[in-house]
């Protein structure tokens, strides 16, 4: 086990280089105006809560003296970001070309042009230049190379790139083509805070329709008269409340009609269409409870009807086959069943059971089809995929028979992935499914259900020569604190030297239910082939070994994620992957707070940190609940303010609570000014608190200024940033070569 005692790390940060004209060389200091915080009689003094208010002119100019002390810092990887950035380019064929979805009459794909930032979506007739009504044009036998000559009768629906235009940034959402492939709804966002600018364009014409609707969110669904669409906006903290319905042949709000508000706090809404497209599904849903409303997509101006009554703490989602609505749903189940029960008259009370419940394994999704369904499910950390047969309903109701037990589609090695792709067609026979490893580029393949016969459609390429023989991938299980095997997804190069001197990466999220899965990244190999061992540790908190294992790290057991993760950074020391030395620690947002968590609890263990856009200040914006998301966010964290020993707890694994006199791993910080999730101040604060609390510590903070959550939006951009967390990563244990 890792000691947490406040010992030295084997060396210090290294010296700070000369940096270019009008550099900042000194950390920049924020004024100290102390707030004392009182909760449950306990008191806290925060010196830099001020730095919350972006109005403050002194918030903008400490955020660009950041930048600026950043740049200077790493000024002698400027050679070396811009090598790495090459080789990120060199490995990815930026002319490419998605594998086009089949829906109904129409292939749709989207298509990058080398040198431009964004996707370009685009789509062809099945029947057209003599293809293949069945095999998706652009793909060879091999597919491993693509035709990207220009078809004649292509159609492009819209360029993002056009859409940039000047925008520093831009985020394209709820792309939805009418049931009647002549209209395209989409949103945009310039700013990176989530709320959208929805249009609708004439797909003839290629011009959009007059009128725009700013301030909607996430979510947009048609009705099957091809000219009724149903959007969502957000309030004032960025959740997505209400559902509105819109007539085209009207201008937006003028008689739109507002279909549903949803007065709960705790609660998101969203909207969508049942794959048949016989229904409007309204989905309302808080981190534990969900509840599903739908609407007739023949008669849009039906009122909608409850599918089962919320009750806290059950979740379903709802799907509809035949005259049956099915429910994937915890109810008596932890790991999540299957039930189907009559669209005209839903109701507990008529339930039938479709797919039972398994102590072992976690049934994530399931894809409806007239004579199949598809079932994602996981079982000891891998995510597989089942293909189940449906009896003919000329038979009798389909679902009040035994389903047969169907047959799960290989996999190649372990650890690895594979997900269901784009499959719109509910009549079709074929799906679409994707597979990869830490070792295998993404590859897609159609699998003919009916025969069992998939079609290789195309794999990543990977530029330069990539071997994949030359490189191992495994899985490990560390041993927490509490006796808890934890898992790991490892892969190096095969003649890495396993001696303890190899560097490590070690990669955490832990939050959510969100599973970590082993896939490939060409970006990695810029790791990989200087001799890094890679790592995830698959922390309590995620989803990969169930709902247990997420329930197992939140609320009153969220320190669980973080001994976990330390757990497998001693693991990957005992057994001589690396050293502490050599050894640095990646994750982002609630993955940020795990790093942020883990440089407090054992700062020794590390050489390195990594923490992106980091939810770092948990305790004070939990008890806020005036903030985005904080209300919604309750059921994930715990509410401090009502409940004493959530506020214990929480406050003593806080990153910023916590920070103390100790020296740290040298870090790179990241935050985006516009960011709705993790609001830029947290970072800002904690960077403050760390350089306070240890003068000699080396602390870089890179902060988005045009850009929210995600980073920035072009692809470019985003290569860039990647190659510059590279770099710094590479440089911490002296390979910035």
């Amino acid at each position: 086990m890792v000691s947490s005692s406040p010992a030295e790390p084997p060396h210090g940060p290294p010296p700070a280089p000369e940096g270019p004209p009008g550099a900042v060389e000194t950390p920049p200091v924020a004024p100290r105006r102390p707030a004392v915080l009182e909760t449950h009689g306990d008191h806290r003094v925060d010196d830099w809560l001020w730095l919350r208010d972006r109005d403050d002119p002194e918030v903008l100019a400490l955020l660009q003296a950041e930048n600026a002390y950043t740049a200077t810092t790493t000024a002698h990887l400027a050679g070396f970001h811009e090598h790495l950035f090459g080789e990120i380019r060199s490995r990815i064929v930026e002319t490419d070309l998605s594998v086009p979805v089949k829906k109904d009459d129409w292939w749709y794909y989207t298509r990058t042009v080398e040198g431009r930032d964004y996707a370009i979506h685009c789509r062809l007739p099945v029947h057209g230049e003599g293809r293949d009504p069945g095999t998706p044009p652009g793909t060879d036998a091999s597919a491993t190379s693509f035709d990207l000559g220009t078809w004649s009768d292509e159609q492009v629906l819209l360029d993002e790139n056009t859409l940039a235009g000047e925008h520093a940034y831009l985020d394209v959402a709820n792309l939805s083509v009418s049931p009647g492939h002549t209209r395209l709804a989409y949103a945009v966002d310039t700013t990176g805070d989530e709320r959208f600018t929805l249009r609708v364009r004439d797909l003839d014409s290629g011009e959009d329709l007059p009128g725009e609707i700013e301030g909607t969110s996430y979510g947009v669904a048609w009705a099957n008269d091809n000219d009724t669409i149903f959007f969502t906006r957000p309030d004032a903290a960025n959740r997505t409340y209400q559902l509105w319905r819109h007539r085209l042949a009207t201008p937006f709000m003028d008689d739109d009609v507002l279909v549903h508000e949803e007065a709960d706090e705790r609660f998101h809404l969203g909207v969508d269409r049942t794959k048949d497209g016989a229904f409007i599904v309204l989905e309302l849903h808080s981190k534990v409870t969900a509840e599903v409303h739908v609407i007739d997509a023949d008669e849009p101006r039906s009122d909608p009807r409850v599918v089962e009554s919320r009750r806290q703490g059950i979740e379903y989602q709802v799907e509809h086959h035949g005259d049956s609505f099915l429910l994937l749903t915890n109810d008596s189940a932890e790991n999540f069943r299957l039930v189907a029960t009559p669209a005209a008259n839903p109701g507990r009370a008529r339930w039938s059971e479709v797919i039972a419940h398994r102590d072992d394994v976690r049934l994530e999704g399931v894809d409806v089809f007239a004579r199949h369904l598809v079932s994602y499910e996981r079982l000891d950390g891998n995510p597989r995929v089942r293909v189940i047969a449906v009896p003919s309903p000329e038979d009798g109701p389909v679902f009040e028979r035994p389903l047969p037990a169907g047959t799960y589609i290989p996999i190649a090695e372990t650890p690895s992935a594979s997900w269901g792709g784009p499959n719109p067609d509910f009549a079709g026979t074929v799906l679409r499914y994707d597979y990869s490893s830490l070792i295998t580029p993404r590859t897609i393949y159609d699998l003919d259900m009916d025969s069992g016969h998939s079609v290789l459609r195309k794999q990543q390429p990977v530029l330069g020569g990539y071997d994949p023989d030359a490189y191992a991938t495994e899985r490990l299980w560390a041993t927490a604190p509490d006796g808890t095997r934890v898992p790991m997804s490892v892969v190096h190069r095969r003649d890495t030297a396993l001696d303890g001197t190899a560097p490590c990466l070690l990669y955490g999220y832990g939050a959510y239910e969100h599973s970590i899965d082993p896939v490939f990244s060409a970006f990695r190999l810029s790791l990989l082939e200087r001799g890094f061992v890679f790592a995830i540790a698959h922390v309590r908190g995620g989803g990969e070994l169930g709902r247990r294992w997420y329930e197992d790290g939140k609320l009153l057991a969220k320190p669980h994620t973080f001994t976990d993760f330390v757990a497998c950074a001693q693991h990957l020391v005992d057994g001589r992957w690396t050293s502490p030395e050599r050894l640095v620690a990646r994750g982002g947002s609630a993955g940020g707070l795990l790093i942020g968590a883990v440089a407090n609890l054992a700062p020794q263990a590390f050489r390195a940190m990594v923490a992106e856009v980091p939810f770092v200040d948990c305790l004070t914006t939990m008890l806020d609940d005036t903030l985005p998301l904080t209300i919604i966010e309750w059921e994930e964290w715990g509410n401090p303010g009502a409940d004493p020993e959530i506020y214990a707890v929480m406050k003593s694994y806080s990153p910023y609570d916590n920070v103390r006199a100790v020296h740290y791993p040298s870090m790179l910080v990241t935050a985006g000014l516009e960011d709705p999730r993790v609001g830029y101040w947290e970072p800002t604060k904690w960077v403050q608190r760390l350089r306070a609390a240890d003068p000699a510590a080396s602390v870089r903070f890179k902060v988005e200024l045009t850009a929210g959550h995600a980073g920035p939006s072009g692809r470019y951009d985003a290569w860039r940033d990647e190659a510059f967390v590279l770099a710094f990563i590479l440089d911490a244990v002296g390979l910035a070569t």
